[in-house]
């Protein structure tokens, strides 16, 4: 039997390209890693005679889930403060907090906890933000998950860098040493235009361009930032961005929850990719992304869990759910942004937004086998009359039963293969009470 040679069998295969598809009793057929065909599962077992075969016999079968804005080692503060709106949560909790204990191992231990969940979760691919890039990066490539790996830019000194030349020099390390890493990309992450000062911004420009790699950075997340940017600068930081050359196709900007008209007609004229976190917006009250709006004007919008400390949790079925139902109340229109959109936001529009839409975020021969199955076989997810309406409005993270990413079958039967789930929960607890020991004074 040719144990490279994989055939996965399903009542629905989703591939999200062709858009809102659905094929009933079809095969992935997996080589190498990679997609080597889709097609009927009778004609697979006949083609493939000596494959080895997944039978999935209730499930649906699609693309994993690219979450395309978190940061992920931030699973440790999960809970440390919440009910704040977003100022005060990072000044009095979150920035004190990392400036204790953020170190290494913190990172180390985080990354991993934040990656066990989103593996078992669906999610196959991550787009990240946070200190030690270079830790998160072995991370995502020693447990089997895809990873973007932010490196970090900010004017304020952190136990990663002293300052902007700092960052830029130690991430400019860190994306050479990621090269050697199969599952593993970089992009440039200026924290916020209200955190990163205008010759550092233009740095990033200019090894953004050198590099080809996307700019991840937050941007008109709060009313709060768009006062401070007014008042230091005198222009909303969209029109500073402008000015400093940064809307252009390799930016990906994040929450954009404060948006006039002509704004949305400027990124999307510019081919700015936006990322939209409505649980993490709509907890801290951020605002609501006008999604709807951006989709109409061409502008190419994915989905982001944000951190587990402000969410709380990495489910991006549990984003869909919120994308489809915010934009539907925003524009009382119940026609709205409907369950196939919101499932290209959750997979192909993230890998446009990280310029890796060739590679992944749909099933289709050539691309990178990463792939979920999720049980429909459950009181709360029958009938099945449309199985994309299912994983958008009724199904839950548990039912996700297996994942696969670049074919490496890394989570099987509710299984994860890389990770030793009792030793990363003892862990999270030692953090966790050496933490909130320190934490009860605020």
């Amino acid at each position: 039997m040719n144990s490279n040679l994989t055939i996965l069998v399903a009542p629905w295969i989703i591939p999200v390209v062709p858009r809102n598809t659905v094929l009933e009793n079809h095969a992935v057929v997996i080589e190498n890693g990679r997609i080597l065909d889709i097609c009927n599962a009778d004609t697979a077992f006949k083609k493939y005679p000596n494959a080895t075969m997944e039978k999935r016999p209730n499930h649906v079968v699609l693309p994993g889930f690219v979450n395309a804005h978190t940061h992920a080692a931030m699973c440790l503060f999960r809970g440390l403060a919440d009910d704040l709106p977003l100022m005060q949560w990072l000044e009095d909790h979150i920035w004190p907090a990392e400036g204790k204990w953020v170190d290494k191992d913190f990172v180390a231990d985080g990354t991993e906890l934040a990656i066990a969940e989103m593996l078992s979760s669906g999610t196959t691919c991550f787009s990240d933000m946070y200190l030690y890039p270079d830790i998160v990066a072995k991370a995502a490539q020693k447990f089997g998950i895809r990873a973007a790996v932010g490196l970090i830019v900010t004017d304020f000194p952190s136990a990663w860098a002293t300052g902007p030349d700092d960052y830029l020099d130690k991430g400019l390390a860190v994306h050479d040493e990621t090269r050697s890493l199969s599952r593993v990309t970089t992009t440039l992450a200026p924290h916020a235009p209200y955190t990163v000062s205008d010759a550092p911004l233009d740095q990033v420009r200019t090894y953004a361009d050198e590099l080809n790699i996307p700019i991840h950075m937050h941007i008109h997340e709060t009313s709060a930032e768009i006062e401070q940017g007014l008042s230091s600068t005198g222009d909303r930081p969209i029109e500073r961005l402008r000015k400093l050359g940064l809307l252009n196709p390799k930016l990906i900007a994040v929450h954009m929850t404060q948006l006039l008209d002509e704004e949305i007609e400027t990124v999307a004229s510019h081919g700015v990719s936006v990322v939209h976190c409505p649980s993490s917006n709509a907890k801290l009250a951020s605002g609501l992304c006008r999604v709807s709006e951006l989709i109409a004007q061409g502008c190419n919008v994915a989905l982001g869990t944000d951190s587990a400390a402000s969410n709380n949790n990495l489910d991006m079925i549990t984003e869909m759910r919120m994308a489809a139902f915010g934009a539907k109340q925003l524009e009382a229109d119940a026609a709205a942004l409907p369950a196939w959109q919101v499932l290209e936001m959750a997979t192909i529009n993230g890998a446009k937004a990280l310029n890796q839409a060739d590679e992944f975020g749909s099933l289709e021969a050539g691309k990178s086998a990463d792939i979920i199955a999720i049980d429909l076989d459950h009181v709360a997810t029958q009938p099945v009359y449309d199985p994309i309406s299912q994983l958008v409005y009724s199904v839950s993270r548990d039912q996700v039963s297996d994942a696969w990413v670049n074919g490496n079958h890394v989570l099987k039967k509710k299984a994860l293969k890389n990770i030793d789930l009792d030793s990363l929960i003892k862990k999270t607890k030692d953090w966790a009470n050496k933490i909130s020991t320190n934490h009860s004074d605020h």
